[in-house]
């Protein structure tokens, strides 16, 4: 039986490699999908890409966000063995990265490796046994004996992923590499279809906006709201589900995976933003949960909010174990929850919406 096509685009998104820096490749899947049905898609410099859904210009704007970029592993230095040293890209976890596939991606394709992992029978202090790796003590090993031959296939700067795709334990829970956060991608370009589908109800614009390089900074996010400057942004990205053995919840707040998406309080999120989020999501009867925002929230929102005279934002996101992992997993509930929730706040916002904590 064949796939939807809306399947068949996440699991596509999914697998395709897009470390942070290095984004070109996911880019382009985002953008073939998205071509069929939005008004406009535009580019910029770095590889962030919007699609639009064009009504008037004298309506509000409101921009859809989920960055496109995931952690990964670049080549740091190549000993005379050939073995390959590596660096982070991101927030990388070294204490996972030993004994797992890998491929490196040079100019011309893959590469495939294996981070190296000294049997246990082998270990001593001496070499690492019985300690947490840091990033310097990680090596891939790619089959090669010299410098010479490890320098045909790859070079210092080819970035890294592990080499895990995706798996379905189950009819609703899907894991998989980079959930963090091409799931958002998938999100947000879904949420637009199905807006393009609606546009005799549609009384703003709209702006689905994949962004790179969050995972080092947000600044795609940054560039392309700067440049848009919409009047309103709903973010979505990845939050812990805090539902797994050893998370202090008194610390962390309780997330649930299957329990809904949760919204934001507090930091850059807009508290009219959030309270309008939480009306429709009442009056559509979707369940949500709720985190508070310490200082910041981690997320694109963060490089959004305060671009020029300030964009009324909120951030909304999907509960997800084991992050910054080859085996992170999310809920699909949750997923057709979030994008529901997108889909009737923008056809909830008037042509003249406005957003200001004066506002009564």
């Amino acid at each position: 039986m064949a796939k939807h096509p809306e399947k068949e685009f996440l699991e596509k998104l999914l697998i395709t490699p897009s470390p942070t820096g290095y984004e070109k490749e996911g880019v382009k899947v985002w953008k073939q999908y998205v071509d069929q049905f939005a008004d406009e898609v535009v580019t910029d410099a770095y590889g962030s890409c919007a699609a639009k859904i064009n009504m008037s210009g004298d309506v509000a704007t409101v921009m859809l966000e989920a960055h496109c970029d995931e952690i990964g592993m670049v080549v740091q230095h190549i000993t005379d063995k050939g073995l390959v040293y590596v660096n982070k890209l991101g927030g990388s976890d070294s204490t996972i990265a030993r004994a797992k596939r890998v491929i490196i991606h040079n100019k011309k394709g893959k590469v495939a490796g294996v981070t190296g992992n000294t049997a246990i029978h082998l270990q001593n202090k001496k070499n690492g046994g019985g300690k947490q790796p840091a990033w310097k003590d990680i090596w891939v090993d790619i089959g090669v004996s010299s410098k010479e031959e490890a320098l045909e296939l790859v070079q210092v700067g080819d970035p890294i992923t592990f080499a895990s795709d995706l798996e379905y334990l189950n009819d609703e829970i899907l894991s998989a590499r980079a959930l963090d956060n091409r799931i958002g991608g998938y999100i947000i370009a879904e949420a637009i279809r199905r807006l393009s589908k609606k546009k005799n109800e549609l009384k703003v614009n709209v702006i689905a906006l994949n962004s790179v390089q969050e995972e080092v900074g947000g600044f795609g996010a940054r560039m392309m709201s700067y440049r848009f400057m919409p009047d309103v942004a709903l973010v979505t990205d990845v939050t812990h589900a805090t539902d797994t053995p050893g998370i202090d919840q008194k610390e962390h707040g309780t997330v649930e995976l299957g329990e809904g998406p949760t919204v934001q309080h507090g930091g850059a999120n807009h508290p009219r933003v959030v309270a309008f989020l939480e009306d429709v999501c009442e009056k559509d009867e979707i369940d949500i949960q709720h985190e508070a925002t310490s200082v910041r929230t981690g997320t694109d929102t963060d490089s959004i909010f305060y671009q020029q005279t300030g964009i009324p934002s909120a951030l909304i996101s999907l509960p997800l174990r084991y992050m910054h992992s080859p085996v992170e997993i999310c809920n699909l509930k949750d997923v057709e929850e979030l994008i529901n929730i997108m889909v009737q706040f923008v056809l909830s916002l008037e042509p003249d919406q406005t957003f200001s904590v004066f506002d009564d």
